[in-house]
């Protein structure tokens, strides 16, 4: 990316961005090609990265009509917190690639948005940085962890996030090995040169022999993790401990016995596993397995209001957004991120409203 200067006239209300797939050209054209590649791509042939849009609208919605819907409620219980609306920021990477606040920019946008943004331990800036602006700010964050080899590196990295307040720990379980990613490794993985990652000790990793186009792990990621290591952490933390990456139902039982707090559908944007199914589509079954032990949450190719009236039709509790805010941070920075959150606020409460309900608990399997 070229010097970074907002778009236009920097408000995105008065340049008209009303729906959320407009501002994806737009940052396209903003980001030089490897990174674009990085942000865009998916696995494989991409199957389950189109899938994930595509099956929020198989389903469909049936309104209930001549119902009072002149005050609607969007606000939501999470963990003994109550928040405004269902909406939280996921994890993604390397937030100083859109713009050169980094996250810091993302959690003011988040803060003005009222929503959670999820920080990744692939982020740009140290989560000591991380929770000092989140006070700043008056926001609220959680953080995404990878478990390294070494899980003394991990116990390391979420002992500083957790002094440095996040709320809540969630832990990708879905990622023993990379996806078959073409894009990135044409583009040497989407990492322009001076792109840091300062919560990743690389001095204890040992290079790897393997040559390249043979190599399937990544030295940063565990290729072992169990159960045990969630009940671990559920017992050296006293935050919830989120479970991200689950697309079984048996998977999501274990997580509940292994003492998660919380479980997160997710097939990672459809960057691991193509042909792995779309989170719409197996969402329902989940939350029919932990019958209501946890909260379940929802990411994957939700881009409409309707897409999360849907998902809490079927369900789930809150959903997480992920490269719309990307695009918002690359387009419009802070103001960016506020904007993807309150575009699809607006529409949520469109939906309810269009589906005769008043607040989040009226949306249930009876509206589909």
């Amino acid at each position: 990316m070229t010097t970074w200067t907002p778009r236009c006239s920097g408000d995105p209300v008065a340049d008209g961005w009303v729906a959320l797939h407009q501002a994806e050209s737009w940052a396209s054209e903003r980001m030089d090609p490897q990174t674009w590649d990085y942000v865009r791509g998916g696995a494989g042939n991409e199957v389950t990265l189109h899938d994930n849009l595509a099956a929020w609208s198989r389903h469909r919605l049936r309104p209930h009509v001549m119902t009072d819907v002149s005050s609607l409620d969007t606000s939501v219980s999470l963990f003994g917190e109550k928040r405004a609306h269902p909406i939280l920021i996921a994890p993604t990477a390397s937030h100083s690639r859109y713009h050169p606040d980094g996250e810091r920019a993302t959690l003011s946008g988040a803060a003005h948005a009222q929503a959670i943004a999820t920080m990744s331990t692939l982020a740009s800036l140290p989560v000591a940085d991380i929770g000092a602006h989140a006070v700043d700010v008056n926001g609220r964050w959680w953080m995404q962890v990878y478990l390294q080899r070494d899980r003394s590196l991990t116990y390391d990295l979420l002992d500083q996030a957790v002094e440095a307040g996040a709320g809540a720990l969630v832990v990708t379980v879905d990622t023993p090995s990379l996806g078959a990613r073409d894009r990135d490794k044409r583009n040497p993985f989407g990492a322009p040169t001076g792109v840091t990652f300062p919560n990743v000790p690389a001095h204890t990793v040992e290079a790897d022999s393997t040559p390249t186009h043979r190599r399937i792990w990544n030295p940063h990621l565990a290729n072992n993790v169990t159960a045990a290591d969630i009940t671990d952490l559920t017992h050296r933390y006293q935050v919830p401990v989120l479970v991200k990456g689950i697309l079984r139902p048996d998977d999501a039982r274990r997580a509940v016995d292994a003492g998660a707090s919380g479980v997160i559908v997710s097939n990672h944007g459809g960057r691991n596993l193509d042909t792995a199914p779309a989170t719409a589509q197996v969402l329902s079954e989940i939350v029919a397995e932990v019958t209501g032990a946890v909260p379940v949450f929802v990411d994957g190719g939700i881009r409409r209001g309707t897409d999360i009236a849907t998902a809490l039709c079927l369900g789930a509790s809150a959903v997480l957004i992920g490269r719309p805010i990307i695009w918002g941070l690359t387009t419009y920075g802070a103001a960016g991120v506020t904007h993807a959150v309150d575009i699809l606020r607006t529409e949520l409460e469109m939906a309810m409203a269009l589906l005769g309900a008043t607040a989040i608990e009226d949306l249930s399997g009876d509206l589909l």
